[in-house]
């Protein structure tokens, strides 16, 4: 073992490292096209199959109930409709598969702790941190809840 020198890899992710491994289905769903761009680029990137992306809640009810995802992102400001409102309506609604729903902004969950909350998502991520490792926390079993609503994910 070399003194001084840490592990480190710059190199592009391949997807399915090892054998055996399933990528996590994923839609997201925010009415920026930049945001949708470079979001789908970092997480497939990451190793996540991005399905399916919407801009606005009709386009995801249509979406979803043909992909069937395991997560779908839903930003929380989706130009006149909220994300809330979107996250509530898929939830509800048996034509429609979103998989765990989590709720992503550009602004800090303390503005939203109180719907946070009551959404039927599992958690929320500000869009800086988005990962897969972000994700995947999220998605962890309901024993270890300590990364759902809280300190910043994926810093």
């Amino acid at each position: 073992m070399t003194r001084g020198m840490a592990a480190s890899w710059n190199g592009p992710l391949t997807p399915r490292s090892y054998p055996g491994a399933v990528a996590l289905r994923c839609v997201i769903v925010d009415d920026n096209p930049g945001f949708l761009r470079a979001a789908r680029a970092l997480l497939e990137q990451e190793g996540l199959q991005v399905v399916g992306v919407a801009s606005t809640g009709a386009e995801a009810v249509r979406c979803l109930a043909d992909l069937h995802p395991d997560v779908t992102l839903i930003d929380i400001g989706l130009g006149a409709e909220s994300g809330f409102e979107v996250a509530r309506r898929l939830f509800d609604d048996p034509s429609v598969h979103p998989g765990q729903l989590i709720l992503i902004s550009a602004h800090a969950q303390d503005d939203f702790v109180d719907l946070i909350e009551a959404s039927p998502a599992v958690g929320f991520l500000v869009k800086p941190t988005l990962s897969a490792t972000a994700i995947e926390r999220l998605l962890r079993p309901p024993g270890d809840a300590s990364d759902r609503i809280g300190e910043p994910v994926g810093s």
